[in-house]
């Protein structure tokens, strides 16, 4: 069981999109979290909603306001820059974990996490724990994720973006390996790298991922997992979990509603563990 923490955790916030706004809310009204500081690339769309005591203009400076936990949900060039930095003063949770998808960002965010520990966000992947500790034990042999969008929902860019622009049905932008994707949409897969994450013995150049955009979806987003273990998988008498997941999402949302439930959840839970990097 997790330790109840006895004094407030100071959490830092960076970004103030639909999550950003959700999770400062909750933790100005929770008994064992304060809210540090607030920082947006515009800091005039957070002065409007957010005391300004609490708004950071510069991020260099986070330090000063002495957190114990710094929480990106704002974009994946945060990690790249910052990352290192803020593991030099307190734990860091990742919102955006696509930014792990470049290796060698992901081991040098290793090597910072010797001071604190970083926290992973499983967000809409189901059973995040379960496949951590098959990979842990080496007998994760293959993992794929598949998710399904409305095309309004997909922020992506390069050929991605353009195949997207033009669908019309139901439709596969990609189905390959996860590494390849992060950087084609980095809002959108972040559960696909939580996947690589927790599938460590495979990671994200052998985890499989599927993104289809499918107009007649409706507002929902569709997460499907298929997990292998032991056993052979080629006769077809390996071990296999696939779970569904249909998380309720407004027209053209990048974000579920059920995911900033568990998004604060994983918030609460981003402490207490060694140095390392850890699912919450």
């Amino acid at each position: 069981m997790d330790a109840i923490p006895t004094t407030k955790r100071r959490i830092g916030i960076i970004g103030f999109g639909k999550i950003g706004g959700y999770l400062i809310d909750k933790i100005l009204t929770s008994d064992n979290l304060e809210l540090a500081f607030v920082w947006n690339r515009s800091a005039e769309a957070v002065r409007a909603k957010v005391d300004g005591c609490y708004i950071l203009e510069d991020l260099n400076d986070f330090q000063s306001r002495r957190p114990d936990l710094v929480v990106e949900v704002a974009h994946p060039s945060i990690t790249k820059e910052f990352g290192a930095r803020i593991l030099l003063f307190a734990d860091y949770m990742i919102g955006s974990p696509s930014a792990l998808a470049d290796d060698e960002l992901f081991t040098n965010l290793k090597q910072a996490a010797r001071h604190h520990a970083v926290y992973i966000p499983s967000g809409a992947l189901w059973g995040g724990e379960d496949i951590r500790k098959m990979a842990d034990s080496g007998t994760l042999q293959a993992l794929k994720v598949t998710m399904t969008f409305h095309p309004e929902s997909l922020k992506l860019q390069g050929s991605l973006k353009e195949k997207n622009d033009l669908v019309k049905e139901r439709t596969v932008l990609y189905d390959g390996c996860v590494r390849d994707i992060c950087p084609m949409a980095p809002n959108n897969v972040n559960t696909m790298a939580a996947a690589a994450i927790a599938g460590h013995n495979l990671g994200f150049a052998d985890v499989q991922c599927t993104l289809l955009s499918d107009p007649d979806v409706g507002n929902w987003h569709i997460v499907q997992i298929d997990t292998w273990g032991a056993g052979n998988i080629v006769t077809g008498n390996a071990f296999h979990v696939q779970t569904l997941r249909k998380n309720p999402a407004q027209m053209g949302a990048v974000t579920g509603s059920a995911t900033l439930l568990t998004f604060f959840a994983s918030l609460q839970r981003a402490h207490g563990q060694p140095n390392g990097i850890h699912l919450c």
